[in-house]
């Protein structure tokens, strides 16, 4: 996949919303998108930072509402397509390759470690179970084949939830390379193109950052594993409020310079 697929560029010129790290609260991202219908001005963007699975109680809700806000928000006036856009998170990323978990070399051990992270409450929003899961590793690649084919229809039965997985990009930025925005950080001594799995599952370096990573005034992420709540530092900003584990999901609003404007709560 080419840059130009995996990266997604955001005028630098207006303000930014980033929504954290949703993990199936749908009702959360329903009041929240009450909120931004609101608040959002003309010209305004907005940027999902992934984690839209898993955890929560209602996955294929929560892929059904980002489905309805979209139309909604394209339907404004002025709106471009590019103004929206949907970074993968490590939710995202465990559910693709669980769909070709017949290619993993020990796949019993891969699904343990994927239901151990949150998987599960999407693997039943799809119609299957960890029982099943188990029980095909077990027989074998043939099984599997049938089982990860038979969840990729049950999901294709769903409109737009393949697609919109399709198009889930690895980190957005604003075309004068000021903002920044990943999932669940960066690594801040390799090169965008080399970030690899520190998108999804972040770097230790991330929040002792002590200068901007390349021209960027500020990189946001939607996800921390601890958990620790919002923070914005000099270079860095953490917007995940634990939505998923009993906290807040966040909104934050950013204009062309890095500045925090807005934060929302629902």
């Amino acid at each position: 996949m080419s840059d130009n697929n995996v990266f997604a560029s955001l005028r630098g010129s207006g303000r930014v919303w980033a929504v954290a790290a949703i993990h199936g609260e749908s009702q959360r991202l329903q009041s929240l998108h009450r909120r931004l219908a609101d608040d959002m001005a003309a010209g305004d963007q907005i940027v999902y930072l992934g984690d839209y699975l898993g955890y929560g109680p209602a996955v294929r809700d929560t892929i059904d509402e980002l489905l309805l806000f979209r139309r909604a928000f394209l339907a404004r006036p002025g709106v471009e397509v590019d103004d929206i856009v949907y970074l993968r998170g490590a939710q995202e990323e465990m559910w693709q390759k669980l769909l070709q978990l017949q290619f993993a070399p020990a796949p019993q051990d891969v699904l343990k470690w994927m239901i151990e992270h949150g998987l599960e409450p999407t693997l039943a929003c799809y119609g299957g179970s960890v029982e099943e899961g188990f029980a095909n590793a077990r027989e074998g690649v043939l099984a599997l084949t049938r089982w990860t084919g038979q969840l990729r229809q049950n999901m294709r039965a769903h409109d737009g939830h393949t697609t919109l997985m399709s198009v889930l990009r690895h980190a957005a930025y604003t075309d004068d390379n000021s903002l920044l925005f990943v999932h669940a950080g960066i690594d801040p001594s390799r090169p965008l193109s080399a970030q690899m799995d520190a998108f999804w599952w972040g770097s230790t370096a991330f929040e002792m950052m002590e200068a901007p990573y390349g021209s960027y005034r500020l990189v946001v992420r939607g996800s921390d594993r601890r958990r620790g709540g919002v923070r914005v530092g000099a270079f860095s900003a953490t917007l995940d409020a634990g939505c998923g584990f009993g906290g807040p999901l966040t909104a934050a609003c950013f204009g062309p310079g890095g500045e925090l404007l807005h934060l929302l709560e629902a």
